[in-house]
């Protein structure tokens, strides 16, 4: 389906493929780029008023993608790991490192091998990274193991969704019905323990995989990544898709362990409407996670203690037509559950309004947050309590 022609909005997205190239020849090239993100925070207190605020750098980071030949690429992209952990006792400790290190052979669109340090193919949320999603807060739903680790080897599973391994990616069209079928599965590190601490002593690796077939237009992304939102460049949009990973012995302690295996389905749905009225965007996710190891693990130090259950969130967008300013207004609202088994339940309502400048590449936000997600956080334990708060939150995001 094409954008119809009454469609002449100045919101774009550029992708790592338009920003700053140095060229050879069409298939030798040196792309470089930057990103930051960062937000204001101000939270309900336990006296009910809200405190003065706190600020937040959210992601900041260095991309580098280069073009060798016809059929091998690479690509470094560098993250500043914990950024707001300042202090001389804080751990882990802010660092300035490796995020993404891939060798790409890139033959043709129906197979593709990636190699080194990548983002697993799981959940859409994932894939869009923290840049790509629709509203700036996009982590709600409980992490797969590599983004649930802080870091990599033993003890740790991955970091900010990467892990080492390989990726087999690609798109083909099916024939028996229209649209287009995407795939990406590998095998990776997973995670790591030693020989007396941790759940994997074996060493068992982690696999993953993803399917997502695209009903209407495609999706134009690098590789196997993925986007909350296209702002109606793309045209009509509906995507669903279904990821999973698995590791024996990939959760737990030492002594209390058990297999991880995680199930997610996800869905964006994009209506360009007629007359040039605007653009809607809907995002559905749905996640089963079985990590069935005895509560007593949460006692272990060496517990990886991953999420044990279901969760699920929607979230609604609507973009207005007329350009007010140098942009354009985009209210949404967005709803999230998560439920442990072994723990207690949480849940946030959010609101707020994205101010898209310069689509993906400049854009403010401001929304509003109600829930105990914030203060019961990543703590799956029995028995864990944390007041609901209200949160309001001004966030911005640049990327050259």
């Amino acid at each position: 389906m094409a954008v119809p022609a009454a469609f002449a909005w100045d919101v774009s997205v550029k992708p790592i493929s338009d920003r700053l190239m140095l060229k050879d020849s069409d298939t030798r090239w040196v792309r470089l780029g930057a990103g930051y993100r960062g937000t204001g925070l101000w939270a309900e207190n336990l006296s009910g008023n809200l405190n003065g605020g706190h600020y937040s750098n959210d992601n900041a980071r260095l991309y580098l993608n280069a073009q060798l030949n016809e059929y091998l690429k690479f690509e470094v992209n560098t993250e500043c790991f914990f950024c707001n952990n300042t202090a001389s006792g804080e751990n882990p400790r802010m660092s300035y490192n490796i995020l993404d290190a891939i060798v790409k052979f890139e033959y043709n669109r129906y197979l593709n091998v990636w190699g080194g340090r990548m983002l697993a193919p799981t959940e859409r949320g994932e894939l869009n990274g923290p840049f790509f999603h629709a509203t700036h807060d996009g982590f709600k739903t409980p992490f797969f193991s590599q983004d649930y680790s802080t870091k990599f080897g033993d003890g740790g599973a991955g970091r900010y969704g990467r892990d080492d391994g390989a990726t087999f990616w690609g798109n083909l069209e099916p024939g028996f019905m229209p649209g287009t079928l995407g795939y990406a599965m590998g095998v990776y590190r997973g995670l790591e323990s030693t020989k007396t601490l941790g759940p994997n002593p074996g060493g068992s690796i982690l696999t993953a995989a993803r399917i997502t077939y695209n009903f209407l237009n495609p999706e134009k992304n690098p590789g196997y990544y993925t986007a909350g939102t296209y702002y109606g460049k793309a045209g009509d949009i509906l995507a669903l898709a279904f990821g999973m990973s698995y590791q024996k012995d990939g959760a737990g302690s030492f002594t209390h362990r058990a297999d991880f295996l995680g199930f997610v389905g996800d869905a964006l749905f994009e209506k360009v409407l007629p007359n040039n009225m605007g653009v809607l965007t809907a995002n559905g996710e749905y996640k089963q996670f079985y990590a069935n190891y005895s509560t007593a693990a949460f006692n272990d130090r060496d517990c990886f203690c991953m999420f044990d259950g279901k969760s699920w969130t929607v979230t609604g967008l609507y973009m207005f037509p007329s350009k007010v300013g140098i942009g354009y207004f985009q209210p949404y609202g967005r709803f999230t559950s998560v439920q442990p088994n072994h723990s207690s339940n949480r849940e946030e309502v959010e609101a707020g309004v994205n101010y898209i400048i310069d689509g993906f590449n400049a854009r403010i936000s401001a929304y509003y947050q109600h829930g105990d997600l914030l203060m019961k956080g990543l703590n799956y334990a029995p028995n864990v309590t944390g007041q609901a708060l209200d949160v309001f939150k001004v966030s911005f995001q640049l990327q050259i």
